[in-house]
């Protein structure tokens, strides 16, 4: 069982008042240390593990969290920072600690419990995720998939969980929200007529499906489906690699000039981006929102750099910075470091403004999309 969520916004002095000798910190001030370790290993290509500690069922009062702070006293060292994750479970930053380190924390606080009584649910989150593996463990799922869980004293019951990009991706403000299911709404009201002419033409100008759907990785790595009418041939994906050569973008993205997999009405569909009208049923289901980060495909944002991964942050969109200020015409990194501004500087104005600039930057757009 979780903690209550009074609990989480209990701050760091008065939770230690609450639970004598513990060092456990409030939720602003964990999210502010774990960004500082982070960006610490973006610069020295080193480590950090996460432990995130569920109490057991039942256990949910100021003294069984004062048992297992007065653990985490014990077992801790200086470096290491302990506190409160937005869920209500407890958590602690470990640099310089490979996965087996953190397990063995966790090892050592399951085993610290009384026997017979209950132990907390653990899981282990390492940054920089390690590369996800096609070889699946005994449970099924991938071994690296960059957080396990154990519940007990040993890592022997461990399982796929979310990755570390998850744990600190920040939910969608609800103006935000708000304005997503609005202007979601009216939209495919408006566009519905040119989304359906746009489909038959696709599905009487080429043989397959009018619409497209890809893996794409969202709001903390999470996979969903993006929906988009289909402007390339039937099995298009296929031949990626074959022409991965002739992209004219840098790093893991692909844009490429006269792409042969496009079909002639999908030019057309591309240069005025009506073809990405079918990502507002996406806005309204929560994958994406009007503004953010584009989602990049699967194999493009698994190539990312760690620091890269920072814009997984945030819901992501239709339009961003990138589209309106820098589209084919700036390096990935520069397009990623649009994208982190935007993470930090998301506000209402801020979203108001890149909507404004969307269509002209549609109607002048030059470069392959």
């Amino acid at each position: 069982m979780n903690l209550p969520v009074w609990l989480t916004r209990i701050p760091a002095f008065r939770l230690r008042q609450g639970v004598a000798g513990s060092a456990l910190v409030a939720l602003d001030r964990f999210e502010i240390a774990a960004t500082a370790e982070r960006m610490r290993v973006d610069r020295n290509g080193s480590v950090v593990s996460m432990l995130a500690i569920e109490l057991p069922p039942g256990a949910n009062n100021a003294q069984d969290l004062g048992f297992l702070a007065g653990l985490l006293r014990d077992r801790l060292r200086l470096t290491d920072t302990a506190g409160m994750l937005s869920d209500g479970r407890v958590a602690v930053l470990l640099p310089d600690t490979p996965e087996e380190g953190a397990w063995k924390v966790a090892s050592d606080i399951c085993e610290s419990y009384p026997v017979g009584e209950a132990r907390p649910n653990c899981e282990v989150h390492v940054y920089p995720d390690k590369p996800r593996s096609s070889t699946p463990n005994e449970t099924g799922v991938g071994a690296g998939s960059g957080a396990n869980r154990v519940t007990g004293p040993t890592p022997a019951a461990r399982s796929g969980a979310a990755s570390y990009d998850r744990v600190f991706a920040r939910r969608t403000p609800w103006w935000k929200r708000a304005a997503d299911l609005a202007g979601a709404s009216l939209g495919l009201v408006v566009a519905g007529p040119v989304i359906l002419a746009a489909a038959a033409a696709v599905r009487i100008t080429s043989p397959g499906p009018a619409i497209y759907a890809q893996e794409r990785e969202g709001l903390g790595g999470k996979r969903f489906k993006i929906y988009k009418l289909r402007t390339m041939q039937v099995g298009a994906d296929a031949l990626k690699d074959g022409l991965r050569e002739h992209s004219v973008q840098d790093g893991p993205a692909f844009k490429m000039n006269s792409d042969p997999r496009v079909t002639p009405l999908g030019n057309i569909l591309r240069k005025t981006s009506i073809d990405e009208l079918p990502q507002l049923w996406n806005v309204l289901r929560g994958d994406m929102s009007l503004v953010g980060p584009r989602p990049l495909p699967v194999d493009e944002s698994q190539g990312c750099e760690p620091w890269q991964r920072r814009r997984l942050l945030v819901t992501p969109g239709i339009t961003c910075t990138w589209q309106v200020r820098g589209r084919n015409l700036v390096t990935f990194d520069e397009w990623v470091r649009m994208d982190l501004q935007y993470v930090q500087e998301r506000s209402p104005l801020t979203d108001l403004k890149l909507i404004a600039q969307t269509a002209p930057a549609v109607v002048f757009a030059k470069g392959p999309r």
